[in-house]
């Protein structure tokens, strides 16, 4: 029948039973999903947009061709393109009949089927359960035996579902939030469920890709909510830097006040509304032991990009979240894009112009970020001014640049401190200022705007940030400062009492200034000493700049964003070649010679590096977790040198008669382009 799939058939448009039904209007071709995926002799040659899903056009044809040779052991008709794995087994069948016929679908690795008598079974032990058992999915009350249609978890004894019921949750929840509904486990729960036939889409959560599900979270409570409101353009006007500024509450964020409707002389003073309180000063709540506070960068990248993920699913230890970190660290960097990815849709097209000055950079992106007008839900558009030009013109920059140097300047302002990977340092001035709350508004924009990750954080403030100072474990490499360093040195590599107490009593002012002195009885009490300075030094000393200030603009899970904080990932030749899309080739020789420039980069043997051409060509050293917009793309022109246009990410190479010229060539311009930028920015980077 017309629009009916070419493999089963049925024009069945059921997305859950079927997969989606996909139509391909110029070959006339119709299929379903599942269809495709499961038929034997089919495999994906072709990239995600080619043919349909990726299975070419011409290989579809030549399965269909295939299947029409074979009859199907359930409706005895011809087409049954899918045949059960088991040795020496000729069961062939159609999708459908293979639904209705209780075979088994493996939706991983080589999608193999298994047919009514072959298919995998759960193993039944003891039954210990003499009445039956809710599903923990529907809690329709079920006969606790693994059967076809009942399914038992492999991780908790006493969970039972349907299979009806797994199969919804699992294309609603998607590969990075269906485990079990008992104990939260991923990994054991997921294999067994995909070895019994259950479809896990790799994809994210359908209420975490709810249109403007996040909205709220990119705007600021702004509204005065006191009892008399003084201010005569009304409770919801704000100025800032003057007494009608609007201040959220410190323990909710979900009530404002203006500075003088409350007698608040300065923004720094802190305020809590009326019902917070209530709570915070009552009997009952001061009795309940205290937890400390997350670090300071808390200030707009913990609150917009650190939180959890699903008020749906039970918040995990810190210790499993860092383990499954570890473990799943590829699903968990797919994940950060898709969660920047939902929050880019939420930017408005109305743009919004930062007028940025390359010789302070710092300053002019702080005064644009600080402008009452400036809203981040906004789509950012970059111009840059010279203050030396006398006629003020303006030219377009690129955004990716703009929050590529600015990142740059981040980390090596004075707000950080450390050689590679940063910790916060302890800079009265900048507190003064509210600079750790702008900074951290910086990062999170950053990404949210197709930015480049600031992968400068050391593990130990990602930690402090993403789980609490209480799970951190700072080491000696996080400490910059050489004198304490000495110190923890020194009562670590101590190898009697004598020793260990002659070094506490030439420090014992600082040990005691910093609360740190300690009943010392044996030797082994010096690693607790050391400790204790190490947590001083690197995570209480900075602690209270807390106080900055906290704005909430989004959230999301701490575990992919540590792949965004804790560096960047190194470039390849591949990684580059895979990046750049081909345009205009009119010479397929300048191809050729491109991907072996990348080759010669890759070995070494060039004075480029990978780094150098991403920033020759987009402005940024690293691939944006959001991605780059537009996509980069290379086009072969008739001329001597590259160019890189930066505001489309477009590189142009040149036309050589020899390889040894092309690479001679992108190699001068590169380097020297890269210096003449490295010249004009040196005297602004770390001020």
């Amino acid at each position: 029948p017309h629009g009916a799939c070419v493999f089963c058939r049925k024009n069945d448009d059921c997305p859950n039973k079927y997969g989606e039904m996909k139509t391909n209007q110029k070959w006339n071709l119709s299929v379903h999903y599942y269809c495709l995926l499961l038929s034997s002799g089919i495999w994906q040659r072709g990239k995600e947009e080619e043919g349909v899903y990726g299975f070419l056009v011409e290989d579809i044809r030549k399965e269909v061709n295939r299947a029409s040779k074979l009859k199907c052991a359930v409706c005895k008709k011809s087409g049954a393109s899918i045949g059960c794995v088991a040795p020496r087994c000729k069961r062939s069948y159609h999708f459908p009949c293979g639904l209705q016929k209780e075979c088994i679908f493996q939706f991983t690795e080589n999608f193999a089927s298994f047919c009514w008598k072959h298919r995998p079974v759960q193993a039944i032990t003891s039954n210990n359960y003499r009445e039956s058992l809710p599903c923990t999915i529907c809690l329709e009350f079920i006969e606790p035996i693994p059967t076809y249609n009942i399914l038992r978890s492999p991780c908790c004894k006493n969970a039972w579902f349907h299979r009806d019921c797994l199969q919804v949750q699992a294309i609603n929840a998607g590969v990075f939030f269906f485990r079990c509904t008992i104990c939260n486990n991923i990994d054991i729960f997921q294999k067994e469920m995909l070895r019994m036939g259950i479809h896990i889409p790799e994809k994210d959560a359908s209420w975490e890709l709810e249109e403007n599900a996040y909205q709220e979270l990119l705007q600021s409570y702004e509204h005065c909510d006191v009892r008399r409101c003084h201010c005569k353009e009304g409770r919801d006007y704000n100025e800032p830097n003057s007494k009608w500024e609007l201040k959220r509450c410190e323990c909710c964020g979900s009530s404002g006040t203006h500075l003088a409707c409350s007698s608040l002389q300065s923004w720094e003073q802190n305020w809590e509304c009326l019902e917070c309180r209530s709570i915070v000063y009552s009997p009952d709540f001061r009795k309940a032991p205290k937890h400390p506070l997350t670090n300071s960068i808390n200030v707009a990248i913990t609150d917009c990009l650190l939180e959890e993920s699903s008020p749906k699913l039970r918040r995990q230890s810190p210790r499993a979240q860092h383990k499954e970190l570890l473990r799943q660290s590829s699903k968990f960097r797919r994940d950060i894009s898709t969660v920047l990815m939902e929050l880019g849709f939420q930017i408005k097209k109305k743009a919004r112009r930062l007028y940025i000055n390359k010789a302070n950079i710092w300053r002019s992106a702080l005064e644009g970020f600080r402008s009452q007008n400036f809203n981040p839900s906004n789509t950012i558009e970059v111009v840059y001014l010279n203050e030396n030009d006398t006629l003020g013109r303006e030219y377009p920059g690129s955004k990716q640049e703009f929050l590529s140097l600015l990142m740059q300047h981040l980390e090596n302002s004075s707000l950080f401190e450390g050689s590679l990977s940063k910790n916060l340092s302890l800079n009265s001035q900048a507190l003064k200022e509210n600079l750790y709350y702008e900074a951290g508004k910086m990062l999170a924009i950053s990404l949210v705007h197709g930015g480049p990750s600031p992968g400068f954080f050391s593990k130990t403030l990602f930690n402090c940030i993403a789980y609490g100072p209480e799970n951190s474990q700072p080491s000696l490499d996080d400490v910059s400062d050489f004198h304490v360093a000495q110190i923890i040195i020194r009562i670590n590599t101590t190898t009697n009492m004598a020793d260990l107490n002659s070094v506490i009593n030439e420090c014992y002012n600082y040990l005691e200034f910093i609360g740190c002195l300690r009943l010392i009885t044996t030797l082994s009490d010096k690693y607790m000493l050391a400790k204790d300075i190490l947590f001083y030094h690197v995570i209480k000393r900075v602690q209270h700049l807390q106080k900055a200030g906290v704005t909430t603009e989004t959230e999301a899970t701490p575990s992919p964003m540590a792949s965004c904080l804790l560096g960047y990932k190194n470039l390849s030749a591949k990684t580059l070649s895979d990046l750049f899309t081909v345009h205009t080739v009119p010479d397929v020789q300048a191809l050729g010679f491109w991907n072996s420039y990348l080759k010669t980069v890759e070995d070494g043997k060039s004075a480029t590096t990978m780094e150098d051409i991403l920033v020759f060509a987009t402005g940024c050293s690293s691939i944006p977790p959001a991605g780059f917009k537009p996509s980069p793309s290379i086009e072969c022109l008739h001329m001597d040198f590259p160019v890189g246009n930066k505001c489309n990410n477009c590189l142009a190479l040149p036309i050589t008669n020899t390889y040894k010229e092309f690479q001679e060539n992108m190699d001068f311009a590169i380097r020297d382009t890269l210096r003449l930028e490295k010249e004009e920015s040196s005297h602004y980077i770390g001020h």
